[in-house]
Order: C-alpha cells, then structure tokens, then sequence
C-alpha cells in the first residue's frame, strides 16, 4: 500500500527537525511521509516493551491521550506494543503523532502497522526516517533510529519496560542530548516495570499523572489547565477527567456519570460554548 509521496529533506528546511543539527552524529537529510509540525509544537517520545502488560497498555493510552489533546506531539518508533499504542492513543485524542522508522519509506515495517502509518499521514502526522527508499531495517539500523527518537522530543517517557530492554539506548541518547526522562513507576514484582523504576531510582522525574510532564513541557498552561481540570462544577470536572482518560463520545461518558442523558448534553454544550472542550466527528476533545 502507497502512503503517501516520499520527500528528501534538509534537516535544516524545517524547524521542527532542525533540532537535531544541535547534536553530534545525526543526518544532514531525513525522508518524509506527511506534513512536519510547523515550528517546534511541544514533544514527547513514548516508548517501551513490545509486549506490554494491561497496566502498560492503560498507563500508555492515558498518558498519551492526555497529552495529545494538550497539543503535545507523541512520537514513537512504530512497533509493536507501546509504540503503537501510543500513536493510536494520541490519533484517537485528535492529536497530532510522528512515527521515526529505521527502514527506508518504500515501506513500512512492522507490515501489521501499514493502516496505522497511514492513519498517522492523514491526521496530518508524519513518517520520518534517514534511511533511503529501498533500504531495508538491520539491526544496527533500529539502535541509530533511537538518536532521532530522543532527538526530536523534548522529553522521553517510558512507561513499561523490563530493567534489560532496548528501550535504553533511547533513554541514554536522551540524557545525552540533556532531555527530560520521565518514568511511570510500577508494581516492584513486575519484570516489565523493572525498567521505569531503575530509572526512577537512577534519577528519572516520577511521572504519576500527566500534569507532572505538562508542568515542564507546557509551563505557561499548566495553571489554566488546572482551572479546567477543577471545573465550574462537580459535573463539568467529571467530564474533564474522563475526556482525559479516554471516555471521548457522549455515550461514553453517560455510561461512566450518574447524571441524566439530558443533563449531560446541556452540560457538554455549555462548556464547548465557553472554551473548554470541542466536540469533532461525535468525539470530545479538551481544546489546548
């Protein structure tokens, strides 16, 4: 399946990837599928195991909902289990989201994530990689396109990892670039959350709720997200708190809320006509 048209680039010709020009070892030319962000939105790398448990599924989904539909940027490599989820978390938020490949474009690898690459061209995402049409991924391939990873985010999360995953190469890369490395603590018996509390312990910031990332990424906004969070009413903070967490249509939040389906309607239309959320294609979103 054609994605979309291959452009060679310039990492210098867009703001948003000419960051990477500040550190050493990177490509002077990157291939593109999609539309780069203009300027430099704020960002955050997600990543983590291929095979997560139900909490990493949960926390990733959470923490990339809520941060897509802040206008935060998700970016991800594109595999299985974290990565994946967390670019389909931030497509379901109305968010933005860019996958970094380590093949070359003529194709997309995992196959299985065809569709959602090109879910992520036509939400006005992008594919990145350095590596040129018809090169296939290697292994050293991956472990260079984790440079890019860290490189492009303002920050890095990890959400769920085992103490002896790949996942490291991205998080060294980042504190070698003087990135935020954020990790979300787990049960102390789980293998898969071995790896985020190690980093806790070694000194990555506890990211317990997205706010705690938002308050490095997004300073300026952070007090008034908090007034939205509150709400106006018990009802509307409710409402807010669910969008968040993922409930973004009308029927699911009437299952969530003991309220009346007309109480809930006349609620939701008096908080769009203030500002606080947006309703698209029968979904609710949290307006940035």
């Amino acid at each position: 399946m054609k994605i979309g048209k291959i452009n060679r680039q310039s990492i210098a010709i867009s703001s948003f990837t000419s960051v990477l020009s500040n550190y050493e070892g990177m490509p002077s030319e990157l291939y593109t599928i999609g539309s780069l962000p203009k300027d430099h939105p704020p960002t955050i790398a997600i990543i983590g195991s291929r095979k997560p448990t139900a909490y990493g599924e949960e926390v990733t989904k959470r923490f990339a909902t809520a941060l897509a539909q802040r206008g935060v940027v998700v970016i991800s490599g594109l595999a299985y289990g974290i990565d994946a989820i967390a670019h389909q978390a931030a497509l379901d938020a109305g968010g933005t989201t860019i996958a970094i490949l380590a093949n070359g474009l003529h194709r997309i690898y995992p196959a299985a994530h065809t569709s959602l690459a090109q879910r992520i061209v036509v939400a006005g995402g992008a594919l990145i990689s350095e590596q040129a049409p018809g090169v296939d991924a290697h292994k050293y391939h991956f472990l260079a396109r984790n440079r890019l990873v860290s490189g492009l985010a303002d920050a890095v999360l990890v959400t769920e990892a085992t103490d002896r995953s790949g996942t490291f190469s991205t998080v060294a890369h980042a504190l070698t670039q003087n990135k935020d490395v954020f990790a979300i603590p787990g049960p102390i018996d789980s293998l898969l959350s071995a790896g985020p509390n190690r980093l806790i312990q070694q000194g990555a910031q506890v990211a317990l709720e997205p706010e705690d990332i938002l308050r490095i990424l997004m300073p300026s906004d952070t007090n008034r997200q908090m007034r939205l969070v509150l709400g106006d009413t018990p009802l509307e903070a409710k409402i807010v708190q669910y969008i968040q967490e993922g409930a973004v249509t009308i029927d699911s939040l009437h299952k969530r809320l003991s309220t009346s389906l007309s109480e809930l309607q006349q609620t939701v239309t008096h908080m769009e006509l203030k500002g606080q959320i947006k309703s698209s294609g029968g979904r609710l979103f949290i307006t940035p």
